[in-house]
């Protein structure tokens, strides 16, 4: 209230109260001038107290950057899957009958979990199996009796070929030095002549049949009976082959975890009757972008969360793929868990964290102190000397959920704000408090609420 405030009196009164002269009466007069003074001396004792009202100042909480050694956390959620699995499916389609495993069965390589019915597919093994005798008793007679009996065979009509021809030549000789001493007919020399080519004829044959013996037949009847034989073995083989699989057997060690048919029904062919699973460790199995991917190596430590446990379980990168998933562009990568007491199941969703490039000696705020600055990048709040929050442009390195990596722009000396310091302007008062470590973040976070909900009010 001003001086103005007071000459409105005068008129109001006057207007009210009115006389002949326009001026208020005396003691009328005294009381309004009291009135007049009490007003200004009010108004300008409340000038003075706003202007002595102290800065308003913020809370906050500060602390120095820390020097430690911090990693890189590659987090990715996935499906726990088992280290190796087999669907086993009969080929071919027959009734069930014996099973020998329940779910859950612990079974080892090679064990007996289910047989069909063979008793058709014995039938033709055993068919199959005296062929094959028979086929082996073909190629011993040939072997040894039917090329022996026709090679001495050949060689006698060789020999008994050579002595007619040596004979018939003498003759033929002998008479032709009769005819030239004038002792026998010409008849009988052209008789002896043509009988002793006839012998030559006969001889040359008989060699030649025991040659194609010795060189050709003996092999080629050999080889008949001996391929006989393998033909015969492979029916017995394709028939054995068919009673095996009748026969299922589990292919590695593990638990029966799927067994959908029972005693009697029938088991199609390509269909899984039964399904094994080696769960003694499991694999967690991450798609990663491919920039992330080629900081792992075989062998990296990492974490995995489980639902339902309250401390990670510890595992290790056992596979990186060589190439990209081609629908995500991404790196399959598996983490190799020990589950050898069987408290993990197949098919769990866990989250993965693994610890990636490590940097010592590394300068760290709380991630809480991190905040955008106008450029697009990154800034803290510093506390001055002068009492103010001043913003500060960083470059940050690794993150972590509880730490941030400081590469420039903070020293150890440097007082950061690391709780209340967003959305504070550049120069505000701040005053550092001390964290109540008493209180929970849901205490927290119900205070904050609170105190939202007293400062709407007092508006």
């Amino acid at each position: 209230m001003d001086v103005s405030a007071t000459k409105l009196l005068w008129p109001t009164y006057k207007r009210s109260r009115g006389n002949s002269n326009g001026m208020l009466p005396v003691h009328k007069r005294s009381q309004c001038l009291l009135l007049a003074a009490v007003v200004l001396l009010t108004a300008d004792g409340c000038k003075k107290k706003a202007d002595e009202a102290p800065e308003v100042s913020v809370t906050v909480q500060a602390a120095h950057p820390t020097v430690g050694s911090i990693s890189e956390e590659i987090a990715a959620d996935a499906i726990l899957a088992p280290l190796s699995q087999a669907a086993i499916s009969p080929r071919i389609s027959a009734p069930i009958r014996a099973e020998f495993v329940q779910r859950g069965a612990h079974v080892h390589k090679g064990q007996l979990l289910l047989t069909l019915e063979d008793r058709d597919l014995q039938g033709t093994a055993l068919d199959s199996k005296g062929t094959v005798t028979a086929a082996q008793a073909n190629l011993t007679a040939t072997t040894d009796a039917t090329i022996p009996e026709e090679l001495k065979k050949a060689q006698g009509d060789a020999a008994q070929a050579k002595v007619a021809s040596d004979v018939a030549a003498k003759t033929a000789e002998e008479r032709q030095r009769l005819f030239a001493q004038g002792a026998l007919s010409g008849r009988d020399v052209d008789t002896s002549v043509a009988a002793a080519a006839q012998a030559k004829a006969a001889y040359d044959a008989a060699r030649k049949h025991l040659d194609s013996i010795q060189q050709t037949t003996r092999t080629t009847d050999k080889q008949s009976a001996q391929g006989q034989l393998t033909s015969a073995k492979g029916r017995l083989q394709n028939a054995q082959a068919q009673v095996d699989y009748a026969n299922l057997r589990s292919p590695i060690d593990g638990v029966v975890t799927d067994r959908p048919l029972f005693a009697g029904e029938t088991a199609a062919s390509g269909t899984p009757v039964i399904t094994v699973m080696d769960t003694s460790s499991l694999l967690a199995k991450l798609h990663l972008a491919q920039a992330t991917a080629q900081k792992l190596t075989l062998g990296h430590k990492a974490e995995v969360s489980v639902p339902g446990m309250e401390d990670p379980l510890e595992a290790t990168v056992s596979f990186i793929s060589p190439a990209l998933d081609p629908g995500s562009t991404t790196v399959e990568v598996w983490l190799k868990l020990p589950n050898g007491d069987g408290h993990l199941k197949v098919g769990t969703p866990v989250h993965a964290v693994i610890l990636g490039t490590t940097v010592g000696d590394a300068l760290q705020v709380p991630t809480g102190a991190i905040l955008p600055a106008q450029d697009g990048g990154t800034a803290v709040l510093i506390v001055g000397t002068d009492g103010a929050a001043h913003k500060r442009v960083v470059k940050v390195g690794i993150r972590t959920p509880e730490s941030v990596q400081i590469a420039s722009g903070l020293s150890v000396a440097d007082t950061v704000v690391t709780d209340g310091g967003y959305g504070l302007d550049d120069g505000t008062k701040v005053t550092v408090g001390k964290p109540d470590a008493g209180d929970s973040k849901d205490d927290k976070d119900a205070k904050a609420d609170k105190n939202t909900n007293t400062d709407k009010d007092k508006d």
